[in-house]
């Protein structure tokens, strides 16, 4: 059995985090897959996707910290949107995940959260949801 859904993001800031485990475990529930794979992917290329803590609101305050350290906007960027700090950040995260499903549901440990990325906001963006398994 192979399932495609989708659903949208909001953002409201230049860069975010949202938590969509909810909807993304809707999509794995709705499939109708018990066992098998979800591929979670970000058709954006100044957006991504990530696993990290959902506990602690801290934690993506932090990782998005990091990366704008690692990734600051700079002036002698050549890219004409001058967004290309948000690509590298695309670049370095990734834009799919691929989790694993089992009665009927994301595998997940405890403190896990799926993160939608967002650095190039604020935008309306598409979350794709393969899930393929029996």
């Amino acid at each position: 059995m192979i399932n495609l859904s989708e659903f949208s993001v909001h953002t409201s800031k230049q860069s975010e985090w949202l938590n969509i485990t909810g909807e993304v475990q809707k999509a794995v529930a709705a499939s109708g897959v018990r066992e098998g794979i979800c591929v979670v992917f970000v058709p954006h290329t100044t957006a991504a996707v990530t696993v990290n803590e959902n506990a602690d609101p801290d934690v993506p305050r932090d990782v998005g910290f990091a990366l704008d350290m690692i990734s600051p906007d700079r002036r002698e960027f050549r890219h004409g949107e001058g967004n290309s700090a948000a690509h590298t950040k695309t670049s370095l995260v990734g834009p799919s995940l691929t989790l694993i499903v089992t009665g009927s549901r994301l595998l997940l440990g405890t403190w896990q959260g799926i993160w939608f990325n967002e650095y190039d906001g604020p935008r309306s963006r598409k979350v794709y949801v393969r899930v393929m398994g029996e």
